[in-house]
């Protein structure tokens, strides 16, 4: 979140506007070294002592200022200029749906649930709305109690250069990294360790491919360091020393990792909209995804899809089909891949970033219309 703020401030800025950035202070929060004290500190620092900060802001700003919440989950604060000029940029309800109870696979504490009661309160309040894609605006349309004034999509912008690079020489930059032999190619995986992004299944499915297929090419998976569950799935694996876990990569690398692989295999269970298929889309890579809202959304016809992974009961079958899909990429044709490769540029060009801020400011432009002392 705090890049995607970084690309809204600094494109507004480029567009001639003045943007502050608002943020609570740490201040109670650094008085303990206790974790669990310093996460409830840290609630007092946004919500008791950061909003009176903001009233005396507010007085101060001009009546032609546009306050913009960078995400719902700031909800709480949205009661405080609800009456000014607003927008809120919404990403995902993955929380607020997980507290609902409606997804068994992230279950709620209590106090989460009232967390996000709170925040939906807040936000429950504001009237424009701007979404990363229409499943993100389906699911703010129920949560809210009222039709939003305002409520548009806009797919986020690439906030990176992603574009093809020669593959051997990706791979052989990468090899000379990462110490992996990847130059006959590799599988690729980027992501976090959240519940959604099933990095389990990605192990799974490369377990199944590989038990069905005699070629070894290696599995990457960049992004955090793993969970336990993770590597001790990947301690059962009888093919653990072709399945690499790389954390802590340069963005430079990434991009590299992209431009190389044979395919990039992600199949999350949920997004908010899933920046990863883009990019390596963007990068000349072939697109293993969810057949699932987002992800068909950025996707769309330029990818392959997978179903979602299913209860664990029926997680044999969701792997074996899988690995046939992801056998099939592996095996296209020069002709073929290119062509894939080529419809995949296309599709990410829909994600240019300055084509994201125009659409964003046009916006910001018809919400201060509507308040005429602005």
């Amino acid at each position: 979140m705090p890049r995607f703020a970084h690309m809204l401030a600094e494109g507004m800025r480029a567009r001639g506007h003045r943007v502050d950035m608002w943020m609570p202070p740490a201040r109670l929060v650094g008085l303990s070294g206790f974790k669990p004290l310093r996460k409830w500190l840290g609630y007092l620092d946004q919500y008791v002592l950061f909003p009176r900060q903001v009233h005396q802001q507010i007085k101060k700003s001009p009546p032609d200022t546009l306050f913009v919440f960078t995400d719902q989950a700031l909800g709480p604060w949205v009661p405080l200029v609800a009456n000014r000029p607003h927008a809120i940029h919404c990403h995902d309800f993955l929380a607020q749906r997980a507290a609902l109870g409606e997804i068994p696979e992230n279950p709620t504490s209590w106090t989460g649930r009232q967390y996000q009661a709170y925040i939906r309160r807040g936000y429950s309040q504001g009237k424009h709305f701007i979404s990363v894609s229409r499943n993100t605006r389906d699911d703010l349309h129920r949560f809210l109690p009222h039709r939003p004034a305002i409520s548009e999509v806009v797919y986020n912008g690439l906030n990176q250069e992603f574009a093809p690079q020669d593959a051997s020489r990706a791979r052989c930059l990468l090899s000379q990294k990462t110490g992996v032999d990847l130059t006959a190619g590799y599988l690729l995986h980027v992501g976090g360790n959240q519940w959604y992004k099933n990095r389990t299944g990605v192990v799974e499915v490369y377990n199944a491919w590989r038990a069905t297929n005699s070629a070894p090419l290696p599995l990457l998976l960049i992004g955090e360091a793993p969970t336990a569950t993770l590597r001790e799935l990947w301690h059962q694996s009888p093919f653990q020393a072709d399945i690499h876990m790389i954390s802590g990569l340069e963005d430079e690398f990434v991009r590299l990792a992209y431009a190389g692989a044979t395919v990039f295999f992600f199949p999350s269970l949920d997004e908010g909209f899933g920046w990863p298929i883009a990019e390596a889309m963007a990068a000349g890579c072939p697109v293993i995804t969810t057949g699932h809202a987002p992800m068909t959304e950025v996707g769309a016809t330029a990818a392959w899809y997978t179903p979602r992974r299913p209860a664990p009961i029926d997680v044999p079958e969701w792997t074996a089909d899988s690995a046939r899909m992801v056998d099939h990429v592996v095996n296209l044709s020069s002709e073929q891949r290119q062509t894939a490769i080529e419809a995949g540029k296309a599709n990410a060009r829909r994600f240019d970033p300055a084509a994201a801020l125009d659409r964003i400011e046009a916006i910001y432009k018809v919400i201060l219309q509507a308040y005429p002392s602005a």
